[in-house]
């Protein structure tokens, strides 16, 4: 098993220890001279190069040498050394194993520099996504990926929130069947999860503070920079609570998340080429509400009128009256799923609100007043013609059962890093992405 990585090798090379080691890792980049051999061999810790001398090895060792191909996995033995034109640390070989030989690999290299945005390079790097994600840029998307997950656990944690692991297969969507993504398993028909919104319900009820981080999917061919069909969501519930109180909770949340992102994560902004981003530290938000959104989009050219959603040309011209990312508040009832408060100054509303980012990222997340009314509940089931649907019973047995006043916010993982890092589309923030229009593969 491997037990050094390169930063460990580099770390002890500028300590000065200088005994034998073994590298492991993949040939990326390769230059051949008359007497001389430099390879730069990389890991998942980052590169080092090994050099090979004619004069000090055998013929073999250096015919090894000068034929490895790039992607090679391989081992070096040596001592390490310290260059003196660079500085750095590099590792004089003594002997050199080819493990296995790399072949037919795409064109650029995998671990080359080149712009991975670059629209040119869309089409390889997703249907050689397995190849690719050797690529540093990737690699350092990844990273900031798992950062961002492990940030968001911090602060649940700090804040008294149990992790919940909702189910997958579910016997019935959010919104409705056409927009979910239907399947039959033993015989029995069921959906891939829209949101674990209704067993996070069920849980606050027991734990009171409740999250979920999981994959969610859609079934609608939406062709965007924001959409995938299949997406991660972090979730949250919590018992006792009103709108107020979860719009401040999150702008803590984004608030904690940015900070830390720009602290943790600076090595992955700096590959990327990306600028820390500030404005999620400045809060509270600013808000304005849908009706006055809408008025203002009508007086600005768009044909749109209350009771229609907003899409990214609405979202981006409304974020231009913003220096920060902002609160767009009540949001009509029949745009909105029926788990959702009515508003009770004005019917026509219910009490949600939708955070969209600054820049034209478009919306973050959503946060909502969460029924717990059975008369209510009936009312919006019945709007929506769910109430007679035998599917949601368990859902009507959760308010039925001295459910609490409860809140709730929702953010989609991959806008929110496609926001943080300032990068143009969505699937570049997902390992492997599924979006329209493109086959499922790899």
């Amino acid at each position: 098993m491997k037990t050094q990585f390169i930063n460990d090798l580099k770390a002890s090379g500028a300590a000065g220890v200088s005994d034998s080691v073994e590298l492991f890792g993949w040939v990326a980049n390769k230059r051949v001279h008359r007497d001389v051999v430099f390879i730069d061999i990389a890991d998942s810790t980052g590169f080092m190069q090994i050099v090979v001398l004619a004069g000090d090895a055998d013929r073999n060792l250096y015919n090894i040498a000068s034929k490895l191909s790039v992607e090679s996995c391989v081992k070096a033995v040596g001592t390490l050394t310290i260059n003196q034109r660079t500085q750095d640390i590099e590792l004089k070989v003594e002997d050199l194993e080819l493990i296995n030989e790399a072949a037919s690999l795409p064109t650029p290299a995998p671990r080359a520099d080149f712009d991975i945005f670059d629209p040119q390079f869309t089409h390889l790097l997703m249907s050689k996504r397995h190849i690719y994600m050797r690529n540093p840029k990737v690699m350092a998307l990844m990273r900031f990926r798992s950062l961002v997950m492990d940030v968001a656990r911090r602060w649940f944690a700090q804040n008294g929130f149990l992790e919940f692991d909702a189910p997958i297969l579910v016997p019935a969507p959010l919104y409705d069947d056409r927009t979910a993504i239907d399947l039959e398993v033993h015989g029995e028909p069921a959906f891939l999860s829209q949101c674990a919104g209704f067993y996070l319900e069920a849980a606050s009820q027991a734990f009171e503070r409740v999250f979920n981080m999981a994959p969610s999917f859609r079934g609608e061919e939406s062709r965007s920079k924001r959409h995938l069909s299949e997406y991660w969501h972090i979730k949250a519930e919590l018992a006792w609570g009103n709108r107020e109180d979860i719009m401040a909770l999150v702008e803590d949340f984004i608030a904690f998340m940015n900070r830390h992102l720009n602290e943790e994560g600076a090595e992955f902004m700096t590959t990327l080429g990306v600028t820390p981003r500030e404005d999620g530290m400045n809060i509270p938000f600013a808000r304005i509400s849908y009706e006055d959104a809408i008025n203002y989009l009508a007086d600005n050219g768009f044909d749109i009128e209350f009771g229609q959603g907003l899409g990214t040309n609405e979202e981006e011209a409304l974020a231009r009256l913003f220096d920060g990312p902002f609160w767009i508040v009540g949001i009509p009832r029949v745009v909105e799923p029926f788990p959702y408060v009515i508003d009770p100054d004005d019917n026509r509303l219910t009490m949600v609100a939708d955070l969209i980012a600054s820049d034209g990222y478009g919306e973050l997340l959503g946060i909502a007043e969460k029924i717990f009314d059975p008369a209510m509940l009936h009312e919006r089931m019945t709007e929506k013609n769910k109430h007679d649907d035998p599917r949601y019973e368990f859902v009507r047995e959760v308010h039925d059962a001295g459910c609490s006043p409860h809140i709730a916010f929702g953010m989609g993982l991959e806008r929110s890093i496609r926001w943080f890092l300032s990068i143009p589309h969505v699937r570049d923030t997902i390992p492997f992405p599924r979006v329209a229009g493109r086959r499922f593969y790899p």
